[in-house]
């Protein structure tokens, strides 16, 4: 009688690449960009543009790349991240597109200016980081190194000559006609400096110090005060951006993200507890103090008012773009159909609003929903890795893409002042965009490294398979 038997099955399924859901839902983003520019071109001419082929293909060529790429560089990652980004980015190219049709009033020379050059790049950045970043973990040695790159790159508008002023905030730099945001870059080298700081740090920062009571009940349970220089040092970074640069938007950005992931590392809410009451009296401290801050403020409250309304710097921007929304509706006006484009910077900081008048509560719904998956991605990533700064990476870039669409999204619906801030992967201009699609190749790192079965899992897989045939 023989004693052999069949092999056991695995007792576990192996991981999924799941590339082929990728393209289809990338197929998906590249048909709705080019729709997006063909009912645009039908609105404004009555017929479908040229640009519609030009820069739709373009568009479908770099993202069709991207797939190609992701196939070999990392195929284990996670299958939602580029389809999504890239829809964000095929609607703002799309909008772009419109608005600079209408500006030159002849869709067959209207372009998308350097957005498309700007995706390249970005494009560009995501795979090298993904290609020669093999391990998330080595930034990890560069914890001060990190921190000092993030500090010079916030303070570089501030230097006489080379930082450049525009609408009331000081946040560019230029070379000749160039000029960049440097403080994009800069909340990429602070997640990784806090992320390695934190992982070294936590079990000191969750010493609780001396504990507050009424009665028998622990009202908030304080840190040691040697415990405080962390949170001391972010506090000043904020208020001294919002005091020195005048820019609300990064100082409350980068200070969310700040302690978010404090919390992360930590657990401990008393931390947050004590950061968003460092921050309020700070900021309470510097509208006392500051014209500047009275002047945001006094938009927020008071943006229906004629003298405010009117005033140089006042809130008819924000004012048009609550209107603008509220004449989409629930359906929207069909793209090319709205008055939004006329607004200052319609493209750019009131892209939301832009779109919420041609597409409607529906349309924004379906971006801010695309938007909130990213965020949710990166926090599962952040949950699958390896290694606690791997899950602090990836919780602090995923912090920061929600901050950043509460903070857009908070401004224009009057929830905080108006802060000029940006919404990620749709807003004109390279450095936002750059910097975003290189957080976007962290995050598709740390996924794939997370999801890559061993290489003993691999030839067991390899094995089975031989013995079933």
């Amino acid at each position: 009688m023989s004693n052999t038997s069949a092999p056991e099955a695995p007792t576990a399924l192996p991981p999924v690449k799941r590339r082929n859901a990728e393209l289809t839902l990338i197929v998906l983003a590249i048909g709705i960009t080019m729709a997006g520019i063909a009912i645009a071109g039908i609105n404004i001419s009555g017929g479908v543009p040229a640009a519609m082929w030009t820069v739709g293909l373009t568009f479908a060529a770099l993202s069709a790349a991207a797939h190609v790429a992701m196939r070999f560089v990392a195929p284990y990652a996670d299958p939602l991240i580029l389809p999504c980004t890239l829809f964000l980015n095929g609607i703002g190219v799309a909008m772009i597109w419109r608005i600079n049709a209408v500006e030159v009033e002849d869709v067959e020379r209207a372009g998308v200016g350097m957005q498309l050059v700007w995706t390249a790049v970005g494009l560009a950045f995501c795979f090298l980081i993904i290609i020669f970043l093999k391990d998330p973990r080595v930034l990890q040695r560069y914890t001060y190194v990190s921190g000092l790159v993030a500090i010079i790159l916030l303070a570089l508008p501030a230097v006489p000559g080379l930082g450049q002023e525009h609408y009331g905030a000081r946040l560019w730099i230029g070379v000749g006609s160039a000029t960049m945001q440097p403080s994009e870059f800069a909340k990429i080298a602070l997640v990784i400096f806090l992320a390695s700081y934190l992982m070294n740090k936590r079990q000191v920062l969750q010493i609780v110090g001396k504990p507050i009571r009424i009665g028998r009940f622990t009202l908030i349970e304080l840190p040691r005060a040697r415990d405080l220089a962390p949170i001391l040092v972010g506090w000043v970074l904020a208020i001294g951006m919002l005091v020195l640069l005048r820019d609300l938007g990064t100082s409350l950005l980068l200070f969310g993200t700040f302690l978010a992931m404090l919390y992360v590392a930590t657990q401990r809410s008393s931390w947050v507890t004590i950061g968003l009451a460092m921050f309020a009296a700070g900021a309470f401290t510097a509208y006392l103090l500051f014209w500047h801050v009275q002047a945001r403020v006094n938009i927020w409250f008071h943006a229906f008012e004629e003298d405010v309304y009117y005033a140089v710097g006042g809130s008819q921007q924000l004012v048009q773009g609550l209107v603008g929304m509220a004449y989409g509706g629930l359906f929207g006006t069909g793209l090319g159909a709205g008055e939004m484009y006329e607004v200052f910077a319609a493209d750019s900081d009131l892209i939301l609003a832009t779109l919420g008048e041609e597409l409607g509560v529906t349309g924004l719904l379906a971006i801010l929903l695309a938007l909130g998956l990213l965020v949710e991605r990166g926090m599962r990533i952040a949950l699958a890795a390896t290694g606690a700064f791997n899950k602090l990476l990836a919780s602090g870039v995923a912090f920061l893409l929600a901050y950043q669409v509460f903070i857009v999204l908070g401004g224009l619906t009057r929830v905080i002042p108006l802060t000029g801030s940006t919404t990620p992967f749709m807003a004109a201009g390279g450095s936002a965009l750059m910097a975003n699609w290189i957080m976007m190749g962290i995050l598709l790192r740390i996924s794939d490294n997370a999801r890559r079965p061993a290489p003993q899992a691999i030839q067991d897989e390899g094995a089975t398979q031989v013995i079933q045939r």
